[in-house]
This record gives structure tokens, C-alpha cells and sequence, in this order.
């Protein structure tokens, strides 16, 4: 069959973020859970793989959390070639129940917790381009399948998340009953806050303590060449045992490494803080949360929002 322009193009640029024209169509057609089209990948692309894995791999040795290192062995993740999340997942869904989930892109929040109740993961398939190796703004493959995925084998871990994606469940059961949607609207603005906060501090830049140190779990260090020895070694960084009260009321901004992080014990730890979390949301303690970074979006509150209309 002979092909179409359109194809040809889609063909030839690849799955690069930000100039991906797999991805624009999806989103022209209000597809957000995709199938991942690992043949679309250019050599770029692939390269970009490499060159990240390379860099970063003996850091990880260096930094990594046991349980991250185990992960990356045991889903067998290729360091010369993009993998594919069907092959990842037929290895991840028998030990924690976890899949990988392809999107086209920014998942509103209630969806993404949402996503994690039901043991999926969302995840980016294009790649950064070789000339943003360092850092880029939004989410790609790398960050989401190297960073995030390979924690996801971990029973203990794979279950704090489950867990908090109970919690999004529980902000709208608390919230659903308020009738003046100026006060609900408010109050879910708050706690929306105090979680983002929340999972940025732990799943995203968390650390964790042990008799050998401490040592990185968080997604967000784990694929950042830069930000993983600085958050180890920098005495720029604050580094402290987790509280829940300065958690939920710390802002942070994403455009520079962090200058402060927090650290559990365990990922029974983490699992108990996510309980914990829950029973303040219920007492009410997260709907006055310290305003400030991060913004929330529109698209975020109006997930929370519209989850509890089509339950009123």
C-alpha cells in the first residue's frame, strides 16, 4: 500500500517531544491514552536513548536506591534502544499488578491519580531531543520508563501509590457535599496543592535513609544526570527527615535543581505517610495549605470537580 504524505511526514520526524506529528494528530482527535508506535522511533530518537542511559548509568550505581537498581534489572531495560511498554509490561503486571500506559501527552490531575488507584501508570512515549539532554520542561519517555517505571516492581512502593491515588477518591467523596461552589472550589484547590506537593517531595524527589546513607528513589533525580549527584553531594541542599506539616506547606518550583529534599525510612514509611495524608484530608487540615507554587491548573480542579458532579 502505498503511503500518504501524511504518513511519510509522521514517519520521518520521529517521536521527538515537542515536534512529534503522531502525537499532534492524537490530540487533535482528543486522544488521550494511546497505543505506543514503536516503529515511528528515528535513530535520533534511539540515540537520544543511549546517550541518556549511558551518561546516567554509572550514577545510579552510585545513588540509586536498591530497590531502583533491582527494578532495572529485572525489566531488562535496554540501554542502546527506546523500549516498548507492551514488552515491559508483560514482565512489570505479574509482580505488582503495574502497567505502563501511554498518553499524548498532560493528564489532569484527578485522571492521574485516578490512573494509579488502577495500577496505571501514565506514561510519555516521545523523547527529548539531543540537544536538551540536560533538562526539559515537560516529561518524556526517559524520565517517565527509566525514572518512574522501574520503582513500580517494588511490592511496598507500587502500593503507596495505589494508595494515593485512593486519596484524589477521597477529596471528592469529603468535598462533595459542599454546596456553595465557590468553597468547594477553594477547598479542592487546597487539597490539590497539599498532594501535588506531596508526591512531588517523595515520588518525584524523594530520598531515603538506610545504614549504608541516603540514597535516591524519587523519578525526578533518578533520570537527571545534573540533579542526581547535586541532590547527594551539593551542601546547597537541605536534607531532612519528612515532615508531613512542612511537606504539604513547602512550595517548589520545577525550572532548577531542587535546594530541598526530604527522606523516609522505608517504603512502609512512605505507605503510612500516605495514610496519614488521607486521615488530614478528612480532619480538614489540608484545605488552608500555605499558598504559593505550584499553580494549580484549570484542567487539574476541573478533573477533581467534574469526578464529584458525576456523582452528585
Amino acid at each position: 500500500m502505498p503511503r500518504t504524505a501524511g504518513t511519510t511526514e509522521t514517519s520521518s520526524r520521529g517521536l521527538t517531544t515537542g515536534s512529534a506529528p503522531f502525537i499532534e494528530q492524537a490530540r487533535s482527535r482528543g486522544e488521550l491514552f494511546i497505543e505506543q508506535p514503536c516503529h515511528l522511533y528515528s535513530q535520533a530518537n534511539h540515540d537520544s536513548w543511549r546517550l541518556l542511559h549511558e551518561r546516567i548509568r554509572p550514577r545510579w550505581e552510585r545513588y540509586a536506591n536498591r530497590h531502583f537498581l533491582k527494578g532495572i534489572e529485572t525489566l531488562q531495560l535496554p540501554y542502546d534502544q527506546i523500549p516498548g511498554l507492551d514488552r515491559i509490561n508483560r514482565i512489570l503486571r505479574p509482580m505488582t499488578g503495574f502497567q505502563a500506559k501511554g498518553v499524548s501527552g498532560y493528564v489532569p490531575a484527578f485522571l492521574f491519580f485516578d490512573c494509579l488507584r488502577r495500577r496505571e501508570f501514565p506514561t510519555t512515549i516521545t523523547i527529548r531531543p539531543a540537544d536538551q539532554l540536560d533538562y526539559l520542561s515537560e516529561p518524556d519517555i526517559f524520565h517517565d520508563v527509566a525514572g518512574h517505571v522501574p520503582m513500580h516492581t517494588e511490592t511496598a512502593f507500587a502500593e503507596a501509590l495505589v494508595r494515593f491515588g485512593d486519596c484524589a477518591h477521597t477529596a471528592v467523596e469529603i468535598t462533595g457535599s459542599i454546596r456553595d461552589e465557590q468553597e468547594r472550589a477553594r477547598r479542592l484547590t487546597s487539597i490539590i496543592r497539599a498532594m501535588s506537593r506531596f508526591f512531588w517531595f517523595t515520588v518525584e524527589f524523594g530520598l531515603m535513609r538506610g545504614p549504608r546513607g541516603i540514597y535516591a528513589y524519587g523519578s525526578g533525580l533518578l533520570s537527571s544526570y545534573g540533579e542526581l549527584e547535586h541532590a547527594l553531594e551539593s551542601s546547597q541542599v537541605g536534607r531532612y527527615p519528612i515532615q508531613m506539616e512542612w511537606v504539604i506547606n513547602q512550595a517548589f518550583e520545577i525550572d532548577h535543581y531542587q535546594p530541598l529534599l526530604f527522606s523516609v525510612d522505608s517504603f512502609d514509611h512512605l505507605f503510612d505517610l500516605v495514610e496519614q495524608l488521607e486521615r488530614w484530608m478528612r480532619d480538614g487540615r489540608l484545605n488552608n495549605v500555605a499558598p504559593g507554587e505550584p499553580h494549580i491548573d484549570e484542567r487539574d480542579l476541573r478533573s477533581f470537580l467534574e469526578a464529584g458532579d458525576f456523582g452528585r
